[in-house]
């Protein structure tokens, strides 16, 4: 069968967009950065239907993406929170690279956009691409090749 152009799930930004490429998904893993764990905190941050969120929500989980934690509030019943795995916590440069991007290109008067920092300087850290030698690169001066599947390392890769 023939893959179907822009779906191929050869290719790990289509298969990243299956999972990640709608915006209540990538605000769910927002909130979570933001510390909310909590189907009803994020439902009221983020004005979700509660089916929506619960579908979202098991999607995330199911990929790995986040992890279900059970909790009980005094004399409540037992509810279950959302912690971010590895594999979310990764997701961190691409939710704040939108930020970003969006703050240079997208521009509002009072934006609200999260600020990354080094933790034991507090001052702002950007996002960069860098080679394995600490060399940065601009992004418009990074050439972008197609994948090999037979060359599943690049030249300059750290191990």
């Amino acid at each position: 069968m023939a893959a179907t152009p822009g779906l191929d799930a050869t290719c790990a930004i289509a298969r990243s967009l299956a999972l990640l490429g709608d915006r209540w998904t990538m605000l769910i893993v927002r909130e979570c950065f933001w510390g909310r764990s909590r189907f009803s905190d994020i439902r009221a941050r983020l004005g979700l239907a509660p089916d929506l969120l619960s579908s979202r929500l098991a999607r995330l989980v199911d990929a790995g993406v986040l992890t279900r934690r059970p909790y009980r509030e005094n004399g409540g019943r037992g509810r279950e929170e959302y912690q971010l795995t590895e594999a979310g916590e990764e997701l961190k440069t691409i939710i704040f690279a939108l930020g970003e991007w969006g703050d240079r290109h997208l521009p509002v008067e009072e934006s609200r956009t999260p600020v990354c920092t080094d933790p034991s300087t507090g001052g702002r850290v950007r996002l960069a691409f860098v080679a394995a030698d600490g060399t940065r690169f601009a992004p418009a001066d990074v050439h972008i090749r197609s994948g090999d599947p037979v060359d599943a390392t690049v030249p300059g890769d750290a191990a």
